[in-house]
């Protein structure tokens, strides 16, 4: 599988956020976690939505590649300041389980994995 661009954004209102960017990208999010977060994993996008104190909403929180070939997470900056995140599916899904334990997130083995 080709690497896919991960966008992670900040936003205020996580309903509004979902039904605008699930008619942009013509597709439901992989996973909601109501009022805080939303994934997508789409054949060539990953992007994520979420509430996060310190970051204006609309803000791009970091950027990233979701890569089948990374064998863990890292992370690192650009010349701009920008973090950029590389990661598997499934280390992103054990971020997200470790954050919020109810959400149960599990990769859907064919969006991408």
């Amino acid at each position: 599988m080709a690497k896919k661009l991960h966008i992670a954004l900040s936003t205020e209102d996580i309903a509004a956020s979902v039904a605008d960017y699930s008619a942009r990208l013509g597709c439901r999010p992989d996973l909601v976690v109501e009022g805080i977060y939303a994934l997508w994993r789409t054949d060539n996008l990953n992007l994520s939505i979420r509430q996060a104190a310190g970051v204006p909403p609309g803000q791009l929180r970091h950027l990233g590649w979701e890569d089948d070939e990374a064998e863990s997470f890292s992370m690192d900056k650009d010349v701009n300041g920008i973090t950029w995140e590389r990661f598997a599916a499934h280390h992103q899904a054990d971020e997200i389980n470790e954050i919020w334990p109810g959400a149960n997130y599990q990769v859907d083995a064919g969006a991408g994995e």
